[in-house]
């Protein structure tokens, strides 16, 4: 997000909104933007999987069309998990969107393929001290409800050197044991990875990735016979054009 608002120079000016008729010319214009915020391998368990997280966006200053998807590919054996959500977003204060679209979700794995669809509503914005925040709730085709935190924060050690830590906490109402979730808290990630921008829209990063899982989320793990926490090595590239 902070690099969005970076690059397009926005928001900032006239967000007290003064002037209906100034807003829409200020969204006349059309912008694009992507960036691959993970693309990752990470040394982790059997699967050594290729990790991503990736975001776009078109639109003008206020309303934009939204493609966001991540998952990961196993280098060993060819499980596949990919989430993609596509969502419209309307800017609702400086600095905060509020999202509303559609989320499909996919595992591959074992001559199995699970998919579900899900509605979408959350924010996305920067909190107080350049937090960068997501919230989103999701309800899926069968009524499932489940929610998803996601934070991160950059440090900036020199102008080139950034240190980023990254939280994502998932949680559910109802079991979904096809896709590996229990009722109650899910799972949760912590991050850390330090980046080099050798340009500003590439930046090569070493890091440490944890994740745990809890409650009925684990029981289910534990019965597949895997470990419910994992402690990984990640070594990637960052990407924004």
């Amino acid at each position: 997000m902070k690099g969005v608002w970076a690059v397009l120079g926005v928001v900032t000016v006239g967000m007290t909104t003064p002037d209906p008729a100034g807003a829409q010319l200020m969204d006349e214009h059309l912008y694009t933007f992507v960036q691959f915020d993970q693309l990752e391998y990470r040394r982790v368990g059997t699967e050594r999987p290729i990790v991503w997280e990736m975001m776009g966006w078109i639109g003008g200053d206020f309303n934009r069309f939204w493609i966001k998807s991540e998952g990961e590919r196993a280098t060993v054996g060819n499980n596949t998990a990919v989430e993609v959500q596509a969502l419209y977003s309307r800017l609702i204060a400086p600095f905060w969107e509020v999202q509303l679209g559609m989320r499909l979700d996919a595992v591959f794995g074992g001559g199995v393929t699970n998919t579900r669809m899900l509605a979408a509503f959350g924010f996305e914005g920067l909190a107080p001290y350049w937090f960068e925040m997501e919230p989103v709730l999701f309800v899926s085709q069968d009524g499932d409800i489940s929610a998803r935190l996601t934070s991160s924060y950059d440090v900036f050690v020199t102008q080139r050197l950034i240190a980023q830590a990254r939280l994502e906490a998932n949680g559910a109402v109802q079991d979904v044991p096809e896709f590996g979730v229990g009722s109650g808290l899910n799972d949760v990630e912590l991050g850390l990875r330090m980046r080099y921008e050798v340009q500003r829209k590439t930046a090569p990063y070493l890091g440490i990735n944890w994740e745990r899982r809890f409650g009925e989320t684990a029981t289910m793990v534990r019965a597949a016979g895997d470990g419910v926490g994992e402690l990984s090595v990640v070594a990637g590239i960052r990407l924004w054009f």
